[in-house]
This record gives structure tokens, sequence and C-alpha cells, in this order.
């Protein structure tokens, strides 16, 4: 289920999937339809500066169901982006955290010790191979990004970073510096952080025409090239990559490239930092995407689904090279609040508990292969590819010469959003839906979002 290229046939003119009627839960009673307009009421102070895939207005979330201010529920294939993996108000969950709240709120790291935070770090570090054991946490993804990038520089006292184009690693400065899956996340913020070498990363489909092997090649001749004409691989502290790529297309990265950079890694004592943000906690089948390829990277970055909506995140490294950092060479105010790691505890417990990685899996494998039916049918899908529930489906004009189709990606995604589904763009040309459900998602959801995807595409010109 890594890649999967599928050929032309003449356009869907129906469904193959028949409509479901599902049975709308009902909010509790303090949660009634209001009809608020947010945008309008948001248009004088709330910040212009945020993108948003959509302008409705959001009243509450049950389950796998998002639902607007009008009462009118919309099946979640986006959460937040890969956050919310359990769905919305997950009752494991949400009573750890009410739990937290009446016990302690404010984050005590820099005084000693809370139970939640100590117990989610011996639980999040059973779910890595050896020798990956310590857990520093963190409050966002980027924060993430930035700590790991900071651990490499001064613990082998190399300034050198190589990361891939196409990447995104977050809005602060440093993961600014290492994000180049779209021009308008560094367009003026220039001069970013020096030292920085982005290299071609192996998108199968799109740049080596399904050849993943020659994508392999052409990439790590990449680097050799690099050590060999720009900086010397002793110059470098820090090599960061997606397993797979969320924001620049949802292109996995193949298993021998990952293997080699592990080898090349090991070899020159460069410090690999796998980015697990949107691809950890289950999303990919595995645990950890980095276990599709069998390596063990050096640092291991998670956040999104740690918590389950609440902000968190997680530095994971074998202990020696956090001791080698250094006491107080990095630090957080707010990073382990108890009742994030509370939430995270629960996360956890769910996922072990309701085995959601093999769900993941079989889910994924569900979904894949409704959506290559449905790409049989209409030659605007180029590909089809992912793992688990990570699935990214690119739309082309024509699929001989793959010229992106971003406008109707756009014209899908609202229209699978007045049909009850909210799914998710990406990509340089945003020609890529991506789909990121629950990890929790039941067979008939599957078979319910494909249903609308499948109707909305036919319905659609272009």
């Amino acid at each position: 289920m890594d890649r999967l290229v599928v050929s032309g046939a003449p356009a869907a003119t129906s469904s193959r999937y028949p409509r479901v009627m599902h049975p709308l839960t009902s909010p509790p009673a303090s949660i009634a339809p209001t009809g608020l307009d947010l945008s309008a009421l948001a248009g004088p102070n709330l910040t212009p500066v945020l993108g948003r895939y959509f302008e409705r207005s959001w009243s509450h979330g049950i389950g796998h169901r998002l639902f607007d201010t009008d009462g009118r529920s919309y099946l979640d294939f986006a959460n937040g982006i890969a956050v919310s993996a359990l769905g919305h108000s997950h009752p494991a969950v949400t009573k750890a955290i009410h739990e937290q709240v009446d016990r302690l709120i404010v984050p005590t790291g820099a005084m000693g010790y809370a139970e939640p935070v100590v117990r989610l770090a011996v639980e999040l570090a059973a779910t890595f191979p050896e020798p990956l054991d310590t857990v520093l946490f963190l409050n966002s993804g980027s924060e993430a990004i930035e700590g790991a990038l900071k651990l490499a520089r001064r613990t082998t006292g190399r300034a050198g970073i190589v990361a891939f184009k196409g990447g995104f690693h977050g809005r602060t400065l440093g993961a600014t510096s290492v994000t180049s899956s779209a021009m308008n996340y560094r367009a003026g913020y220039e001069p970013l952080l020096p030292g920085v070498h982005l290299l071609p990363f192996p998108a199968v489909y799109r740049d080596f025409d399904g050849d993943e092997k020659r994508a392999t090649a052409v990439c790590l001749a990449a680097l050799h090239d690099l050590v060999r004409t720009t900086i010397p691989a002793e110059g470098i502290g820090s090599i960061l990559i997606e397993p797979i790529q969320g924001e620049g297309g949802y292109y996995p990265a193949p298993a021998p490239f990952l293997r080699a950079l592990r080898a090349f890694s090991s070899e020159h004592g460069i410090v690999l930092i796998a980015d697990e943000i949107q691809t950890g906690y289950g999303r990919t089948g595995r645990m950890w995407a980095f276990e599709h390829a069998g390596i063990v990277p050096d640092v291991v970055c998670v956040a999104k689904a740690i918590a389950n909506g609440l902000p968190l995140s997680a530095i994971i490294s074998r202990r020696e090279l956090q001791e080698r950092w250094g006491r107080g060479a990095h630090g957080t105010t707010y990073g382990g609040n108890p009742v994030a790691c509370a939430a995270g505890l629960a996360v956890l417990a769910t996922i072990r508990s309701e085995h959601l990685v093999e769900n993941a899996a079989a889910r994924g494998a569900e979904l894949v292969r409704g959506l290559e039916a449905i790409a049989a049918e209409d030659p605007r899908i180029g590909d089809i590819r992912g793992s688990g529930l990570m699935i990214g489906i690119e739309f082309v004009k024509d699929r001989h010469t793959k010229e992106p189709n971003g406008a109707l990606v756009e014209a899908l995604m609202a229209g699978c959003a007045d049909a009850g589904l909210l799914v998710l763009s990406c990509g340089r040309d945003h020609n890529v839906i991506r789909l990121i459900p629950p990890i929790d998602v039941s067979p008939a959801e599957v078979g319910e979002a494909l249903g609308i995807l499948d109707r909305t595409l036919a319905s659609l010109p272009g």
C-alpha cells in the first residue's frame, strides 16, 4: 500500500456506493444550534493572517462528526489536520481531562514532577524501539523541530542541517528554515537559519514516473554530491525527514532511501531526525512510520495526535544524547502541561486496548481499494499513495502529462463539505486530497466517505 498508480478509463457518472443515512448523535442539552455566523462576528478583531480551509462556523464535535452552528453534521476526515486521532469528545480522553483539571492544571516542570507527566513519559517511551527511551515534552510540532535542531547542533558541534524539498516542519524561524512545501511559508522571512541544505525528496510519482529505485538513487546521489562539493559530511549535524511528506503532498519516502539515510548518518556521526508529527501514533498502520523501513532514528519529533487536540509535543531520543545536550540547554514553561499529559495517557491506553494501530492498517486498505475502484473510472485521479490512514489522492488534468488539477481539488473539497464530508488538500500545486480519518474509524464510515467522494467527483466537470 506504499504506492498505487492507476490507469485511465471513462469518468464516473454514478456512484457505486449507496447513500448512508447515519443516526445523528444528539448533543447535550446545553449545546443547541445557534445559527451564529462566527466568520462575520470575528471580522473586526480575529487575525486575517491565519489560513482556513473553510469559512464555516463550528459548534461542537461528537465522535467522528463535527457540527456547525446550524446543527448540521459532517463526517470529519480532516480532524484538525490529523490532531483528533480518536475523534471528538472521546469519552476516555474527556474523562481524563476532567479528572486532572480538578487536581492540577498549572505546569510544574521547572519546580519538580507531576504524576501524569512522568507516567506519560514512561508510556510513550515504551512505544519506541531501543535505544529511544528519553522524552522531553513541549507544546507544538514547531517547538519539537526547533528543539531537535538545537539538540543536534549542540551535541555534534556541527552547524550543517540537511532537509528535503517539499518538507513541512513548522512556522517558527528554525522550522521555517527547513520547510519548503510552499513559498508563502518562507517569503519575506529571509535571512533564515544559515547552514540549511535542501535536497530533492524522492517523490516517486511526480518526479520519477513511478520508478522507486531511480528515485532513491537520484536523491541519494544528490546527498553524496552535497558532501563532495558544498559541505563535508563532518560539517553536518543533522538530517531531518518526514517518513511521509505531509503538507508537501503525502509522498512516502521509499524504505531503501530511509535505510540509506540511516547508514549515512551512522557512518558520519550525524543525528538523524524523524519528523513524525503527522505520521505518528498509528496513523500509517504502524505506531511510528519509520518502522515501515526497519530503521531507528536518533531523534523523533511527535505532536498532533499525542493529546487528541490539547497542545502537547515531544522530542524522543536515547538518554545519552540528551545528557550530552546538557541541563538547562533547552526549556519550556508550558510544555508537559499536566492536563495535556493526562489526555495523552488516555490516548495511548485507548490505542492499545482497542488495537487501533491494526485498525488503521485494515481501514486504510479498505479505503485504498475503494479509491482504486473510483480511479478505474475517472482518469483525473493520477495517483493514490500513502499508508494506513494517511492517504493522498493526486488529481491531474492528464495522466500522461501529470499536469496538476488544483481547481478540481478545490471544487471537490468544497463539494464534499456541502455533502457532509470534511477533507483537506495539500501539495505544492494544491492538487492532492488527503484523507486522515480518526484511527478508530469504522468500516461503515469508510464506506460513507467513499460514497460522498465518489458522487461529488462524478458531479464535477474538468
